[in-house]
């Protein structure tokens, strides 16, 4: 059995070899690139970079070959951005040239260039516009946007206040929050915190994007055709993705029984509205398929990107108890212990928007953001990237800046205010990236961090037992940073 496993292994190990030799001559593309390390066959420059810490690789990288610079991830090239300057230059000043979705294989074999995250082209515009529209308008309706986040942050509190002041770990809890704010947006209906369906699409998110930091998944992204036919992690990665499909696609059923276009209800609604009228229209991007991809998108993205800083912003303030004592005056001074946090107060709570603004800036939730692609053949500074090749803009090179913000890599709030005590802004605020591909759920997930964080330390202290020897680096740096595990407790104000 011994030798028959070694057998096997070296069988597989040899076709990958001979199909990635055979196809290294074919992907060299045409084009001015960037210089960066020579690649190796097969692997590219992986070996050379820290996968466990992918941008820290990248802007070591950077101190050798400049704000530009071309890596192969495998046998495609990449070009990767470092910096405020070179970014804004990209996808601020040339930005209708880095409008195209990078590859990024273990989602798109699965959404297969539909909806929103990983379209490109008129389609992408298109679905865009719809759904930044949609959203904005969400006013229609009895209750306003702002409204339901002010109701879902006061039932979150009531499931806060059920844990009496016994440690717990807030993971689900915080997940529930935004998710039933994007389920009111997208099937106007939200669940209680301890509904199964809802722990059930808790538990695949959370799992996911654990997991899309794995080595099973990065192998996926470097060598799809491959690693299709090889059973492993990501064959779960894959079902999890079709399973958050599924159901939005259970709901798009039982809206479609329901449907009265006169009167929409929710952001499906308003998409199949969208379908019937324009049904007779043979390039219309207003499908089912890209449907159920668009609300996935929304879903998946609304949830997790929000609670887990919502995570990580908790954990920060427990383990900085004299920040949070510094918020919890403010909310005192400016709202009072009565009155339901709203978004008109943010302005007269400076300190607590810039602690809001370094959670964000502090833990670079999407160091490099998802991968861009230039549309054309383009002539970038004194390079030309071929048309297709994938871009990385390195948001974590903008968010650390150390001559923006002194101590990059300590969480002081100071970084925003200026020396009168006052809210400061600066451009290197990326979190949701920029240009045209920014969040498209970014005014959102602004309302929901300031209104959640707000509700929730108005009612509660945060407190740990020792605050101070309480791990903040993130278990997972790649794609996404993920907070350590831990437990708090709450105790009431």
């Amino acid at each position: 059995m011994e030798l028959l496993g070694i057998t096997t292994l070296a069988l597989v190990v040899s076709l990958i070899c001979l199909s990635l030799f055979s196809v290294w001559p074919k992907t060299h593309t045409k084009g001015r690139l960037p210089p960066g390390p020579t690649p190796l066959p097969i692997v590219g420059n992986i070996l050379q970079l820290n996968l466990k810490d992918m941008p820290a690789s990248l802007s070591k990288l950077a101190k050798e070959y400049g704000p530009i610079y071309t890596l192969y991830f495998g046998s495609w090239p990449t070009v990767v951005l470092h910096g405020y300057n070179v970014v804004k230059e990209a996808l601020l000043d040339q930005g209708d040239e880095f409008l195209g979705r990078g590859p990024f294989p273990i989602v798109e074999d699965s959404q297969k260039g539909h909806g929103l995250l990983f379209s490109s082209g008129e389609r992408w515009k298109v679905l865009r516009r719809f759904s930044l529209m949609t959203m904005k308008n969400f006013g229609m309706g009895k209750r306003s946007l702002e409204e339901r986040v002010q109701e879902e942050a006061q039932c979150l509190v009531e499931e806060l206040r059920q844990m009496g002041a016994q440690p717990f770990d807030p993971t689900f809890i915080l997940a529930c929050a935004p998710c039933n704010v994007i389920c009111s947006i997208l099937f106007n209906e939200r669940f209680h915190y301890k509904n199964k369906t809802l722990l059930t699409l808790m538990d695949l998110l959370n799992k996911n994007f654990h997991q899309v930091n794995s080595v099973w998944c990065q192998m996926y992204n470097l060598w799809p055709t491959l690693m299709k036919h090889i059973p492993g992690k990501h064959k779960e990665f894959l079902r999890r993705l079709g399973d958050v499909k599924n159901f939005i696609l259970e709901k798009v059923e039982e809206h479609r029984e329901s449907l009265d276009p006169a009167n929409p209800r929710d952001y499906i609604d308003c998409f199949l509205s969208k379908i019937e009228e324009e049904k007779h229209n043979l390039k219309s991007e207003f499908d089912l398929e890209n449907l159920a991809i668009c609300g996935s998108n929304l879903f998946t993205a609304g949830t997790e990107t929000t609670s887990i800083t919502l995570r990580f912003g908790i954990l920060l303030l427990v383990k900085y108890p004299e920040v949070q004592a510094k918020v919890h005056e403010e909310i005192d001074w400016v709202i009072g212990h009565h009155h339901a946090p709203s978004m008109k107060d943010k302005v007269k709570m400076p300190y607590t928007d810039a602690v809001l603004h370094e959670i964000q800036r502090y833990i670079t939730l999407l160091p490099s953001s998802l991968p861009h692609a230039v549309v054309k053949d383009t002539k970038f500074r004194h390079y030309v990237i071929p048309k297709g090749t994938a871009v990385f803009p390195l948001l974590s090179s903008i968010l650390l800046d150390h001559k923006e913000f002194p101590n990059p890599k300590t969480f002081d709030p100071g970084h925003f205010l200026d020396k009168n005590g006052c809210f400061k802004k600066t451009d290197y605020f990326v979190p949701f990236s920029l240009g045209k591909r920014s969040c498209v759920g970014e005014s959102l997930a602004r309302m929901e961090l300031f209104l959640f964080f707000t509700t929730i330390l108005q009612k509660f202290s945060l407190k740990s037992l020792e605050p101070r020897d309480l791990e903040i680096k993130p278990v997972a740096t790649g794609l996404i940073n993920l907070p350590p595990p831990y437990k708090l407790c709450l105790i009431p104000r």
